[in-house]
Order: structure tokens, then sequence, then C-alpha cells
């Protein structure tokens, strides 16, 4: 039963995941860069009211949008879909993952880029940065070369530390589109009481807990080479 769901919730986790983490952080160096300046606010109101949006209240207003829209609603795929090609078939779970991947990269997003803000921030007052000013580095070499990898180091922590609850959001997420994934498979086995279900599905995320914490300290040494010395 949960081998036939995993895959299905790494696919969306992981693409609601990647888009978060690209927005959250190209906009958080955008609002670190102008701060204090209209730019700055815009993006911290934005990402506040991202952040505290409930995620199934989320879905359930963009469910609404997405019927209204023509866009698919409810499921992985469409019924009758599985006899067509592959490329079709591919275009559907693409439709089909629209609307919960883009509810879970909103209420990740704003997360992500009030971290990279402040993160970057502090690392834009040191005085390493001023030299690089001085230098005549322009801004894109001073982040790039300069302060996008340290100012890194807390946003992968988040990242990291966030997996565990990533879970929960995907079980409201997945409840509201009926995505037949990890989320699913609890949300059912918590309605038939089904124990050793639900003890499999914990010890999947509690495994995916310790593999992301271990990516995160391997990911700690290719962004500051001064761990590798510790």
């Amino acid at each position: 039963i949960l081998a036939e769901r995993l895959w299905n919730t790494v696919i969306l986790i992981g693409a609601g995941q990647i888009f978060a983490i690209i927005i959250g952080v190209i906009f958080g160096m955008f609002a670190a860069w102008k701060a204090r300046t209209k730019v700055d606010y815009g993006a911290l109101i934005i990402s506040l009211v991202a952040w505290s949006l409930p995620t199934f209240w989320l879905g359930i207003i963009l469910l609404f949008w997405g019927s209204n829209s023509g866009l698919p609603i409810g499921g992985m795929q469409t019924p009758g879909m599985s006899s067509q090609p592959f490329f079709v078939r591919f275009g559907d779970i693409l439709r089909h993952m629209f609307l919960p991947t883009l509810t879970y990269t909103i209420v990740y997003m704003g997360e992500y880029m009030l971290i990279m803000r402040s993160s970057l921030l502090d690392v834009l007052s040191e005085d390493y940065i001023l030299t690089a000013k001085a230098k005549g580095l322009n801004t894109f070499q001073i982040l790039k070369d300069h302060a996008l990898k340290n100012a890194m180091l807390p946003l992968v922590t988040v990242i990291a530390i966030n997996l565990g609850f990533t879970m929960a959001g995907a079980v409201q997420i997945e409840t509201v589109f009926s995505w037949p994934g990890l989320g699913g498979a609890i949300y059912e086995a918590v309605n038939r009481r089904d124990f050793p279900v639900l003890q499999g599905a914990f010890l999947l995320i509690a495994v995916g807990v310790i593999l992301a914490n271990l990516i995160a300290d391997l990911t700690y040494s290719y962004l500051d080479p001064r761990v590798q010395t510790e």
C-alpha cells in the first residue's frame, strides 16, 4: 500500500519544494538587496501572508478557482489515460499536479523568502562584502560569488527540518485534491483505524527526515568549506 503511494508523494513534494526554494531564494535576495524600500516592504507583506495561510484553506480556494478555469481538481490522472502514449499521459499528470503543487509552493515560499532575506541582510553587512564593492564588482557578482553561499546555510537547515512538517501539509493537500499519495494513505488509515499502515507511514517519514538532515550536513560542507576542516 505504502509503496504504491510513496512515489506519488515524493513527486508532489519534490516539485513543490523546488519551486518554493527557487522563488523564495530569488525574491528573498531581491528584498535584501533593496532593504528598507517599497520593494522590500512589499516582499515582506507577501511572504508573511503566504506563510500564514492555512494549507487546507488555500487548497480549497485554489480548488474552486481551478474548477472554474478548466483545470483538473482531483486525482493524479484522467480515467482511461493509461492506454494513451507516454507524452500524453505525462502531460495529463502535469495538469493534475498544477493545483496541489501551486498550493504547496505558496505555503512554503513565504517562509523561505523571509529566512533568505534575513540571512542575506546579515551577510551583506560583513566586511568582505564591503571589500567586494570596493573592488568594483557588480551586484550580480557580489551576490553570486560572495553572499549567496553563506546566506544559504540557515535556509538549508530549515528545509531539512521542514521535511517532517511537510508531511502534515501533504496530508491536507492530498486530501483536498484527492491525490493518491502517502498523505492520502495516512488519512484513509486513520479513518479505518488501520494501525499497521500508520506505523509504516510514520517509519517512512522518520527515515525521510533522517536522510534530509544527512543531505543538509553534506550540503554545508559544499556551501562553506570551513565545515570540512572542523
